[in-house]
């Protein structure tokens, strides 16, 4: 009798077992620039949208204090949701994660095509952060958005490709379950299509914020697969990728 085995992987990776139970592949692709064509992407017809010119107090060096991060840039990324996504009405940012590529870094970018939520997992989070607020949040529009920037820019190591949603077919989309010690979330795997069009920008410089749709209750099929990826034409010894991606779940 076969047995169908949910795809999993392990946040922190256990001491007897494999850390997940699926594997990659590596696919060459053509990955379209965005630069000079910005306004011409937004959330609700790409799932993604780029931002330039977006101020902020933070220093290089604030990034390795994480009370400052919390108290100072959630801040600024809260103010930047609710003036620039339309609609948006309450915000609340539910974790960060900096990455860098250098040697021991916590965590590294991630060369693998993924979307953070599903709709079950969104749900999940709206109960599990709004408390008694959860249902009647649950019965409005309700997003998670990722904002993604640099912190060492120009970026030309590993920089971050995104696909159009409109060329992701839902039925490549495959669960997975992220195992965290105290509960369990679910990310999605994307199966690789030829329809799929990659998008960058490139140089992503300090000033510049990409948002990244991730689930929308008005509209499922609006979600941007996205990874980091190895540019060919990095140029030898240029700076390895520092960025930080704050989640937040956003409400109309």
């Amino acid at each position: 009798m076969l047995t169908l085995v949910k795809p999993y992987n392990f946040v922190d990776p256990p001491k007897e077992g494999p850390q997940r139970n699926y594997g990659a592949e590596d696919h060459t692709v053509t990955i379209n620039d965005i630069r000079g064509h910005e306004s011409d992407y937004t959330l609700d017809k790409n799932a993604f949208s780029a931002l330039q010119n977006i101020p902020s107090a933070m220093t290089y060096e604030d990034w390795d204090d994480d009370a400052k991060v919390k108290s100072v840039y959630y801040n600024e990324v809260e103010q930047l949701l609710l003036s620039r996504v339309p609609g948006a009405k309450r915000i609340f940012l539910f974790d960060h994660t900096i990455r860098r590529t250098r040697p021991n870094s916590h965590r590294a970018p991630v060369t693998r095509v993924h979307i953070d939520q599903t709709a079950r997992s969104t749900q999940w989070r709206v109960e599990l952060h709004m408390g008694d607020d959860a249902p009647a949040l649950l019965q409005r529009r309700y997003r998670i958005i990722n904002v993604w920037r640099p912190l060492n820019g120009p970026v030309y190591s590993h920089p971050l490709a995104y696909a159009d949603s409109s060329t992701v077919r839902g039925d490549l989309l495959v669960g997975v379950e992220h195992r965290y010690p105290h509960r369990t979330g679910e990310t999605a795997a994307v199966i690789f299509d030829e329809a799929q069009k990659w998008n960058y920008w490139s140089g992503m410089t300090d000033d510049e914020r990409l948002f990244l749709l991730c689930f929308d209750s008005e509209a499922e099929g609006r979600r941007v697969p996205h990874t980091a990826f190895v540019d060919k034409r990095t140029p030898e010894g240029a700076p390895g990728r520092e960025s930080i991606e704050v989640r937040a779940l956003v409400f109309d």
